[in-house]
């Protein structure tokens, strides 16, 4: 089955709430706007229940099918990032140094669209939950959600989302059966030693050499201690220290990130900076402190759940158009709370070249929204199909 026809006809109203969404993108929890658009729309199409001020501003719409059955639940993001766009577009942000600039307003759309559909046809058995999130590119909105009861407070049985893919043909979708992003964990140094005069080195305690040392030192863990056909990133990506040219600091700060793909890598990787930091700060003569931030966990797939996900995208665009082995990414995504409290799979779609996500000439390609929305629908229907006996 292609593109639900009756979705297909909506296709000029889905590309006007998306252009109209990307022209007041917000940030955080503070979706106030969006989450007033959406509701609005969920209020014509005539859903069952609207519950928003879940997390601030995300909702949860429930629809009704015939007769008994369990719930699914969608997801979209709805927030944008603190960004300036630089795109000349008709319909560019009104919001100063805030952006779209990773789709979720096509992500919210999308879902919209399905909406609509599913709230005029009813084709289903059971209910679905339709959650429109805030906040997934910096806080963890998915978390504040899951913290908030939604899985149980709406009876979520399973729970799916899909992302946009610039990087791959449009309207081909990109999954797999187990990882799909990584972990997403925070990281800084402290370093202390004894500041002086720069032309008497031999009266201090340098921390910026145990710092650099400390920098390279890192590097050896992916190198080194893990096994080459897992994955692993640590990245450096800041080093602040001393204020003049004449004066060694005292004091050192080193951040940066660690992504991985199983908590057992992870806790690996984090053991390493352990040792090797104390090892260094030894050598040095100075201390040494390592404090992680833990963030997103990995976003792992439901086996059962991506292989039901696969062929309900086969349905849509066609089998030779769905690849279910892609590799992981090393990117984050919030949706893995969602995904540890409940069976479920992320799929992305793809939407043809231009620039990535997070660029300042990102735009979300409309042309996949009936696509997107598509699938969705599809999902309900074949996972709670009506019991015509």
């Amino acid at each position: 089955m292609p593109v639900v026809n009756r979705i297909a006809d909506m296709s000029t109203e889905m590309t006007s709430w998306r252009q109209h969404l990307h022209t007041i993108p917000e940030l955080g929890l503070d979706c106030h706007k969006t989450a007033a658009f959406v509701a609005e729309r969920l209020r014509e199409f005539g859903v069952d229940e609207i519950h928003e001020g879940i997390a601030k501003t995300g909702i949860v719409a429930l629809i009704n099918g015939q007769g008994a059955g369990p719930t699914i639940g969608l997801r979209a993001d709805m927030d944008g990032l603190p960004m300036e766009e630089t795109a000349a577009l008709d319909y560019k942000s009104t919001h100063p140094g805030k952006m779209h600039a990773c789709g979720h307003d096509g992500h919210t759309t999308m879902l919209l669209g399905a909406a609509k559909y599913l709230a005029e046809t009813r084709n289903f058995a059971g209910r679905v939950a339709l959650i429109f999130q805030p906040d997934e590119e910096d806080g963890g909105g998915g978390e504040v959600m899951v913290k908030e009861g939604i899985m149980d407070r709406f009876d979520i049985a399973q729970v799916f989302a899909m992302h946009n893919a610039p990087d791959h043909e449009t309207g081909t979708f990109h999954l797999n059966h187990g990882a799909i992003m990584a972990a997403a964990d925070e990281f800084n140094v402290y370093v202390t030693g004894k500041g002086g005069h720069a032309a008497m080195p031999h009266t201090t305690v340098d921390p910026l050499l145990a710092g650099c040392s400390i920098v390279q030192a890192l590097q050896s863990i992916v190198s080194r201690n893990t096994d080459p056909l897992e994955q692993l990133v640590v990245s450096v990506t800041q080093i602040h220290s001393g204020t003049t040219h004449n004066v060694i600091p005292e004091t050192c700060k080193i951040t940066g990130t660690v992504r991985t793909l199983s908590k057992d890598v992870q806790a690996m990787a984090v053991k390493r900076m352990e040792d090797i930091i104390a090892g260094q700060a030894a050598s040095f003569g100075v201390e040494a402190r390592l404090e992680i931030k833990y963030g997103y966990p990995p976003t792992i797939n439901h086996a059962q759940k991506a292989a039901f996900a696969a062929e309900v995208a086969a349905d849509v665009v066609g089998k030779a158009h769905v690849d279910e082995d892609t590799r992981p990414i090393m990117g984050a995504e919030d949706f893995s709370f969602m995904l540890e409290a409940r069976p479920g799979a992320y799929v992305n779609l793809g939407q043809g070249e231009g620039p990535m996500c997070h660029h300042p000439k990102y735009n979300f390609n409309d042309e996949i929204a009936p696509i997107g929305a598509s699938f969705f629908a599809r999902l309900v229907e074949r996972a709670q199909p009506v019991n015509r006996g």
